[in-house]
């Protein structure tokens, strides 16, 4: 073996990434274990984990495809609503909703994004956000389906066949399964062919295109996967919360900006960046509407902009990107000489 071919780095695989996997998912259920007794924790738990897995899963078409999509709050909805409908219309399991939402997720999103990967950079985020505002429009109106804007209530009836449990910890197991599956579903793609593809499209989608690749299949296959992923989280969010409605679906702050600003500040294009980006950022939120929103309304919302304004200033690779500049524990740093 050549001296060239020993300095070159060697590929992580996905069956690599397994111990990490586990290892980070260990880490979690046990900090959550801290918290059983806590009447208020495993709310925001259970919040995070969630949030964090819809992150993970924006971050496919959005950080390993670099196609910055502002409609994933339609995909969201669309799992809410067909999980709704199931639960109240044929009184039906929430958990037979689970793939046909994830299916209607990702026809939905092949459907939109077939014209709308014309269009490159902002072009793109804003005929993406454009498609929530209409969604957002039509869900107010059609209440057979939707509920109007007095939104759908899941009648209570405790039970795991109706993924309603009695105890807030029983949902951050739920939403920590949730987590781990987008987390297992966002590496195995990254280091799979398909993986690979898109992150040459985000480089340079000409060279790309040069050099074999299917650009708009690409986009297309990245884009279903990442909708479906998010359908998945909208079934589960309905479950835990029982009551829908658009504004809380819909909103671009609530859900479609909300996935990608976690990811973006914990790193977008990262295994893990979006985790630790709700990590940071769902907790705060809580903890600032908690202790600022009742004595001045709003003043919750400034300090957080404030927060991340200040994150995107100083750590412009997210905090993944601020983790691996640290130099290597036992590496002292020398300061310069002076002349």
């Amino acid at each position: 073996m050549s001296r060239s071919e020993r300095r070159q780095p060697r590929v992580r695989t996905f069956r690599q990434e397994l111990a990490p996997i586990g290892l980070t998912l260990a880490l979690l259920a046990g900090l959550s274990g801290l918290f059983a007794s806590d009447n208020f924790a495993p709310s925001i738990l259970a919040t995070t984990f969630l949030f964090a897995g819809l992150a993970t899963s924006w971050n496919i078409i959005g950080g390993f495809g670099g196609q910055f999509s502002l409609c994933h709050g339609v995909f969201f909805a669309e799992g809410a609503y067909l999980t709704a409908n199931i639960v109240v219309g044929p009184d039906l399991s929430p958990w037979l909703s689970l793939i046909p939402a994830a299916l209607l997720a990702a026809v939905t999103a092949a459907l939109v994004s077939w014209p709308a990967f014309r269009l490159r950079g902002p072009f793109f985020a804003i005929a993406t956000m454009t498609f929530n505002e209409v969604v957002f429009v039509l869900a107010n109106y059609w209440e057979s389906v939707t509920g109007g804007p007095q939104g759908m209530r899941v009648p209570f009836h405790a039970g795991w066949q109706n993924m309603i449990f009695l105890s807030r910890l029983s949902y951050v197991w739920l939403m920590l399964g949730f987590l781990g599956f987008t987390l297992a579903v966002s590496l195995l793609l990254l280091r799979s062919r398909l993986g690979y593809y898109l992150q040459a499209v985000r480089d340079n989608e000409a060279a790309a295109r040069a050099a074999g690749v299917k650009v708009l299949r690409t986009k297309l296959s990245g884009f279903a996967i990442s909708a479906a992923l998010t359908g998945v989280g909208g079934s589960l969010f309905v479950m835990y919360v029982r009551i829908v409605d658009p504004p809380t679906l819909l909103t671009l702050s609530d859900t479609g900006v909300k996935f990608a600003l976690i990811a973006l500040i914990g790193g977008i294009g990262t295994g893990y960046g979006p985790l630790l980006g709700a990590l940071l950022v769902v907790p705060l939120e809580a903890l600032l509407r908690a202790e600022l929103g009742a004595y001045a309304p709003g003043s919750n919302l400034v300090v957080l902009g404030t927060v991340l304004i200040v994150a995107a200033l100083f750590f412009k690779r997210g905090l993944v990107g601020a983790i691996q500049s640290l130099p290597p524990l036992g590496v002292r740093i020398r300061k310069p000489a002076r002349i």
